[in-house]
């Protein structure tokens, strides 16, 4: 059997350029591709690389759905399904919000871990009995999760192809995330496994991808133990509990870790106990931040606008302690209500939902309404923290106090945000893996 995976196009945010489609390949449909290729012939179309091919003959589709790219991946299954070709849908949103979708978008639905359904969906087609939603039975662990095609990765169309993922959810339940819907657990995969992984990737700089990579402390720090002999240097997403626990930290630093992505969210307290982030602790986000940047490690800072207890204010006040902090690299976004989610229900009850456009759910545009400002507030104060993190000024004010950091920090600041669009146009001449390369030659020689 032909099977055609199909990573729909992203709509870009306003201060995105290719540079965010092309960061790095979807390990999702790598690993349905892992899952079925030794029986069938598997080919992975990304949307964001190049466009669909619709004539070649696919027996079967399957669609990686988020959920702004829903009304794409309902047009791309109609062109299909045209033709004869049916289409099955998976992926996060569908495994969130699947009493959601339409019920004539695609033949198959698919519902948790593709190693737990795309065996049967490929049985059950070859048989002729495809059903309509399919969901993993059995109790799936960290042991089930199978390893991402990374062979079939063209290092060409990519930032970064050295992304390693050592778990699956997170063990929070933050009200705005996916993981509050009760349909992701917590996994952690076997360590062997994972060292697997980054032996198969055979770089030196790895880019742990996980929601949360010390969601188990003991485990984590077995894993760590584990990674120091290696020598390798990386990255990955952490919750800001972590930033408290000075031990870890040590012994995140001996491994090689470089820099950690935290969910701050919010600097004002009310906003953090309106969505139950109850691991934030408002208090203690200086010390963090300090315990963080002692050993010589980065942050990288995410926040969400529109909180209930957000004002006008909050903007401001929060451009103000990134600086003050000297918060490396930022990440903002618009507090978006995902269906399936515990803020969604909750939104919904209350008749604050605007819009069920689910394109401008990708937390760059306003889809509710706001209760400490106005929505059109909301878009320009987030337009705004953009604009004013990423001046040449305030570049300059966060400049990180250790110098060997600074390389790296310019890099990213100056070459993805202040000026993404010329390095996409270099990327697109001498190819993204090249660009991702040398950037990490650059900053490790220049420390």
């Amino acid at each position: 059997m032909y099977v055609k995976l199909i990573q729909p196009k992203m709509i870009r945010r306003p201060m995105d350029t290719d540079l965010k489609t092309h960061m790095s390949p979807p390990l999702g449909l790598l690993t349905v591709m892992s899952v079925l290729r030794k029986e069938h012939r598997v080919m992975l179309e990304n949307e964001n690389i190049r466009p669909i091919q619709f004539f070649d003959g696919p027996d079967i589709v399957g669609i990686s759905v988020t959920v702004d790219t829903l009304p794409r991946a309902i047009e791309i299954a109609r062109e299909f399904r045209k033709r004869g070709t049916p289409v099955v849908a998976g992926g996060i949103h569908i495994t969130t919000a699947a009493d959601t979708i339409p019920e004539d978008a695609f033949d198959a639905l698919c519902i948790g871990p593709a190693e737990g359904t795309w065996p049967r969906i490929m049985q059950d087609f070859e048989n002729g009995m495809l059903k309509k939603v399919y969901r993993c039975e059995g109790g799936f662990t960290g042991a089930d999760i199978v390893s991402p095609a990374y062979d079939a990765i063209s290092s060409r169309d990519y930032l970064y192809c050295n992304i390693v993922h050592t778990s699956r959810g997170c063990p929070f339940r933050c009200d705005f995330c996916y993981n509050s819907s009760g349909e992701h657990p917590y996994l952690r995969r076997p360590i062997a496994d994972v060292l697997t992984d980054i032996h198969t990737v055979g770089r030196k700089h790895i880019m742990f991808i996980d929601d949360n990579f010390a969601g188990d402390l003991r485990w984590t720090k077995q894993l760590l133990q584990a990674i120091t002999p290696l020598k390798i240097r990386w990255n990955a997403a952490v919750s800001m509990n972590v930033a408290l626990n000075t031990e870890l930290l040590d012994l995140m630093k001996r491994s090689g870790c470089e820099g950690l992505f935290i969910g701050f969210e919010s600097v004002n307290e009310k906003s953090i106990k309106a969505v139950h982030k109850g691991q934030n602790t408002l208090g203690k986000y200086e010390q963090a931040v300090r315990n963080i940047h002692d050993r010589g490690m980065m942050v990288n800072a995410s926040f969400v606008f529109g909180l209930d207890g957000d004002t006008l204010d909050t903007f401001r006040h929060t451009l103000d302690w990134i600086v003050r902090n000297r918060i490396e690299t930022v990440t903002s976004h618009i507090m978006t209500p995902y269906p399936g989610t515990v803020l969604y229900d909750r939104l919904k009850a209350e008749g604050r939902i605007t819009t069920d456009d689910l394109s401008l759910y990708n937390t760059a545009n306003v889809v509710f309404r706001p209760k400490g400002m106005s929505a059109e507030e909301l878009k320009a104060g987030y337009l705004w923290m953009y604009r004013q993190i990423y001046s040449f000024r305030n570049i300059l004010r966060r400049m990180p106090e250790k110098r060997d950091q600074r390389a790296a920090y310019l890099m990213f600041n100056l070459l993805y945000r202040k000026f993404g669009r010329f390095s996409d146009w270099l990327c697109r001449r001498i190819g993204y893996a090249r660009i991702g390369w040398l950037g990490e030659k650059l900053s490790r020689y220049l420390k």
